[in-house]
């Protein structure tokens, strides 16, 4: 029998030692509680994921190789399994290395290195081709690294080398229904192959990715017979016959629909917040539904931070409004700091004078009043050291529906990849959980509030109807005919992707948020500002 620990952890990009240490001390927990044999971490798990252009920094990846090898010293009685950057022969391999008494026996090189959506790898790394293969404590066990198992190749060899078992490591970020995708992929790998699959994910946050580890055991006949935790570290000791038959594990619960996705975006927030080092949040709210769900996540994910909530009414602001954003705030147990912000806009009106008599003038006074509010919550931040959480959504930044320097204003927006009806479905989901976010502010019609009687429809489609183009536009790259062929009007169609071509600056310069989707408006989405191309039938 063989004990092996998969330690589905947080690694931080760029802490080396910080890493190691964790890694040394879940090492020691896994041998001395649990009497492990092996130990599986994360992929690049010394150097956390992505690593992006560190890894061209020579004295970087030496560093990571050094740390690996104290490592491997400092905890001679078990083997490990350890994710990092390898140079050799003037090529980087993304790869782990297999530790055993005390030093690093052999080397396996990821061979599949995927370079679509948030993923570069080959702007870095070479591929290898080699299996590997040993044996520890009767039981044969291979190695693949993440993408491996998404193409036959990688685990066929492993097995034609005589692995009973195959580790995967992987740091696969979440996304809308990864785990039911995983583990299909899963699935096909061990039928094909006959071995059992044991799959070790990352866990954390890291800028606008998020990993929800859902790490797993999967038999030869398809079946997930092993979970860990999601979206929290997990230490999962699990016993094998030398055949690979599992013979036990634990079995964790695992979340789906919007308590899966509102806790990735509480885990990508609070991480970003912490790592960085703020201690202090600033919000803005409105009355509205963005910014009540947002400060929601606020206060869950970050129940030890100091948190500022803002309102900021004008002339256009109802008193319902008001109302709505102190019950929000009360309920969360916060006090509401209200800041008119007329006065402001009187005095920067006049300062202006004449310079700004001109057509757009209607729409820059509504986009004054948003900057004007942007410069007061950064300012609120900047004397508090802290950061602004934006609370724009995927619908507003797809449509340009927001304000350069105003509502876009700050450092990190958790609903940026989050429509507006999926919005909705979470403050729903979240006043399940406990009531903070009044009913009326659910069944009220949106709106910026920035002049008299408006409303969101007076410039867009409903968000039911908005979102579903945008989806299909945005995320599986419909043009114009597949959606008038689903049956939008083409009118709407043309007049929505006129307005997402014309919002890409502002995407540009819009902040970090947590990706949930599989096309989000960050590493995933390239599109050029400056652009000629029409697409046809619009």
């Amino acid at each position: 029998m063989v004990t092996v620990a998969l330690c589905q952890m947080c690694c931080a990009v760029g802490d080396i030692a910080g890493n190691a240490r964790r890694m040394a001390a879940f090492a020691r927990t896994a041998r001395d509680r649990h009497g492990a044999d092996v130990i599986a971490f994360p992929e690049l798990a010394i150097t956390g994921y992505p690593p992006e252009d560190l890894l061209l920094r020579a004295d970087f990846v030496r560093r990571a190789q050094s740390a690996v090898e104290d490592l491997a010293a400092q905890c001679p009685d078990i083997d490990m399994l350890v994710g990092l950057p390898w140079a050799q022969d003037g090529r980087l391999y993304n790869a782990v290395a297999w530790v055993h008494a005390g030093v690093i026996a052999e080397l396996y090189r990821k061979q599949i290195l995927p370079n679509y959506g948030v993923f570069d790898e080959r702007r870095y790394f070479a591929a290898g081709d080699k299996p590997l293969v040993r044996t520890v404590a009767g039981s044969a066990i291979g190695v693949t690294i993440c993408e491996d198992l998404w193409e036959p190749g990688p685990v066929a060899r492993a097995v034609g080398a005589g692995g009973a078992i195959v580790i995967n490591v992987n740091a696969s970020p979440y996304h809308r229904d990864k785990d039911r995708l995983r583990l299909k992929v899963a699935a096909a790998r061990a039928r094909e192959s006959g071995a059992t699959l044991a799959y070790v994910n990352m866990v954390g946050g890291q800028d606008e990715l998020v990993f929800d580890g859902m790490s797993f055991v999967m038999d030869g006949r398809g079946e997930a017979i092993v979970r860990a935790a999601a979206f929290t570290e997990d230490l999962v000791i699990v016993r094998f016959a030398p055949d690979g038959t599992v013979l036990a594990g634990p079995k964790a619960a695992w979340p789906n629909g919007e308590h899966a996705l509102y806790e990735a975006l509480k885990l990508g927030l609070a991480d970003y917040v912490e790592r960085n080092g703020f201690e202090t949040v600033v919000l803005g709210l409105s009355g509205g539904i963005d910014s009540a769900v947002t400060l929601a996540l606020c206060r869950d994910a970050l129940p030890h931070a100091a948190l500022y909530a803002v309102m900021m009414p004008s002339r256009y602001t109802q008193a319902m409004s008001i109302e709505d954003a102190r019950s929000e705030a009360t309920a969360l147990g916060l006090d509401l700091a209200v800041v008119p912000i007329d006065a402001a806009y009187e005095a920067l009106a006049a300062t202006l004078g004449d310079l700004w008599d001109g057509p757009g003038q209607g729409l820059a006074a509504e986009n004054l009043q948003a900057r004007i509010r942007g410069t007061l919550l950064m300012t609120i931040a900047n004397a508090h050291r802290g950061l602004v959480v934006v609370t724009s959504n995927k619908s507003e930044l797809a449509v340009g529906y927001t304000t350069l320097y105003g509502d876009m204003a700050g450092g990190y927006a958790p609903l940026k990849d989050v429509f507006k009806t999926d919005v909705y479905a979470l403050a729903r989901y979240r006043n399940g959980l406990g009531m903070v976010i009044p009913e009326r502010v659910l069944t009220r019609a949106p709106s910026a509030e920035l002049r008299c009687d408006q409303k969101d429809s007076d410039s867009l489609p409903s968000y039911d109807m908005l979102d579903a183009v945008l989806a299909r536009y945005i995320e599986q790259d419909w043009d114009a005919e597949q959606l008038i062929a689903y049956g939008f009007e083409r009118p709407m169609v043309a007049e929505i992707l006129r307005l997402v071509r014309a919002a890409e600056h502002k995407r540009k310069q819009a902040p970090l948020g947590t990706r949930v989707t599989q096309r989000a408006f960050g590493r995933d989405w390239r599109y050029p500002v400056t652009v000629s191309y029409e697409p046809p039938s619009t």
